[in-house]
């Protein structure tokens, strides 16, 4: 009975990680792609356990419980536009690469389970840039 019991459990769980996430893409295709994308191009800079590191004069951020990371835009910007010295990742990734890693790094390395899309993905990369006022004249 025991056995019975764990064995639909399993399925369970099993079938609601399969459920369809936004975009048509099943969470378990996501987070794998997403996985694999980290292990593959982020893993080399920011570690396996996302906490970063440093060396050379190099401080690279860790992305574990990181809360810059609450809103998706902020990563979104990132691996559109690069910052500091980090590059720019359009040429490299996919919209639906960048989404799957971000879903990746937001849910596994941290406690944000709202999943980015590839739509999330487009909208920050169409947006006009922020206008900035002068600090002098406010212009």
């Amino acid at each position: 009975m025991f056995a019975a019991t764990a064995g639909l459990a399993l399925v369970a769980a099993v079938a609601a990680r399969a459920q369809d996430a936004p975009g048509g893409v099943t969470t378990v295709q996501v987070s794998d792609e997403g996985r694999e994308v980290y292990e593959q191009i982020c893993q080399a800079c920011h570690m396996a356990d996302a906490r970063g590191g440093g060396g050379a004069g190099a401080a690279i951020p860790a992305l574990a419980d990181n809360p810059k990371l609450a809103e998706k835009d902020y990563p979104i910007m990132l691996l559109l536009k690069g910052r500091g010295g980090m590059p720019w990742f359009t040429d490299m990734l996919t919209p639906e690469q960048m989404a799957a890693v971000l879903t990746y790094v937001r849910g596994h390395f941290n406690a944000y389970p709202d999943p980015v899309t590839v739509a999330d993905i487009t909208r920050v990369s169409t947006a006009p840039p922020p206008v900035r006022e002068c600090d002098t004249c406010g212009k």
